[in-house]
């Protein structure tokens, strides 16, 4: 199928569905998002999995536990989806050092380093259970934003899986949020606004560039709708929420 009458079809609303013939454009920026989905839950697993014998109690251990599981899950049900591109997931999955991180010192912004295809955010170690609840909250409302539009997004297969995988990742901020508010009532708030400090300019990176050519073409052909600019507002007015709520200071505010 060539660009235009694909782009056509979409405009009026249809989906495409798995098997259909795709424009080269199409399956590269698909594939694309699909890859950075699958690598980020894989990175962000095996970084949280470090954490869960950090948990002061054993329930917060399972729910730790479940959480890690959760992830691994989401990322199989979109490998099985790349399966169709080529991607063996049990080949892949071993492809790549998944716990690796880089030093918490770096700030990488948006740009680009060699590996795997997993956001920037995931490059950076945990350091113990308060920062591990602080990017958990932080990103998992990054999570809820970037991808509820996937849920009606032009490609049939990815948008039935995400139905579940976002209210999965919604549960896992609520859980976050959760357990970062009974760290600061037990300990106050001066070692969670370290993390939220250290955290917060990272986890906005994960939207990308205001001019990101990827974005423009992900909303070409029916993938996404909102730019990333307009994307970081909404989880900017999330986040700042929840941190007043939990008596925490937004970065950079006066």
């Amino acid at each position: 199928m060539d660009d235009k009458t694909l782009i056509d079809r979409i405009a009026k609303g249809e989906k495409i569905q798995q098997g259909e013939e795709l424009s080269s454009g199409y399956r590269s920026e698909l594939m694309r998002l699909m890859v950075v989905f699958a690598d980020s839950e894989l990175a962000g697993a095996a970084g949280f999995a470090d954490m869960i014998n950090y948990g002061p109690g054993l329930r917060e251990r399972q729910v730790a536990a479940q959480i890690v599981a959760d992830k691994f899950d989401h990322a199989e049900k979109v490998l099985n989806l790349l399966n169709e591109f080529g991607v063996n997931p049990g080949v892949y999955v071993a492809s790549h050092s998944w716990a690796g991180r880089l030093s918490r010192s770096l700030d990488l912004g948006n740009r680009r380093i060699g590996g795997d295809k997993r956001l920037n955010v995931f490059h950076y170690p945990l350091e113990g259970w308060t920062d591990s609840l602080v990017m958990s909250s932080l990103m998992g409302a990054a999570s809820t934003v970037q991808l509820k539009e996937l849920r009606n997004c032009s490609y049939a297969p990815l948008a039935e899986v995400m139905d579940d995988i976002i209210k999965g990742e919604e549960r896992h901020a609520e859980l976050a949020e959760r357990g970062l508010a009974n760290i600061i009532d037990r300990d106050g708030t001066s070692a969670a606004q370290g993390c939220v400090d250290y955290w917060y300019p990272r986890v906005a990176a994960t939207f990308g560039r205001a001019d990101s050519e990827h974005n423009e073409r992900f909303r070409r052909y029916g993938l996404l709708k909102q730019s990333n600019e307009s994307r970081l507002n909404e989880w900017e007015g999330k986040v700042n929420d929840m941190l007043t709520r939990l008596g925490l200071v937004v970065p950079g505010a006066e």
